[in-house]
């Protein structure tokens, strides 16, 4: 999937879609915002110890999973500004 051509979007504008201030429930990870609203293991905008609208990229090493999660979520948008350190 080309994401060059996916809009972008502030961390600030990131952290209103955490399903509380806004609908929708959005999280990134490496720099790709992805919509989590209609999973169910993001119910209210938490996901057991994670809260969405931020960048889950570091929060990762602390999951059950991998990354491989990330592949059944389309991404929506780019995290401007995303530095992989």
């Amino acid at each position: 999937m080309e994401t060059d051509t996916l809009p972008e979007y502030s961390r600030g504008q990131l952290a209103l879609r955490n399903g509380q201030d806004k609908p929708e429930i959005w999280c990134s990870y490496q720099g790709l915002i992805y919509d989590m609203t209609e999973s169910k293991l993001w119910r209210n905008g938490k996901h057991y110890e994670h809260w969405a609208g931020q960048d889950l990229t570091e929060e990762l090493a602390d999951a059950p999973h991998n990354e491989r999660v990330f592949a059944k979520y389309k991404p929506i948008a780019r995290l401007k500004n995303w530095n992989p350190h």
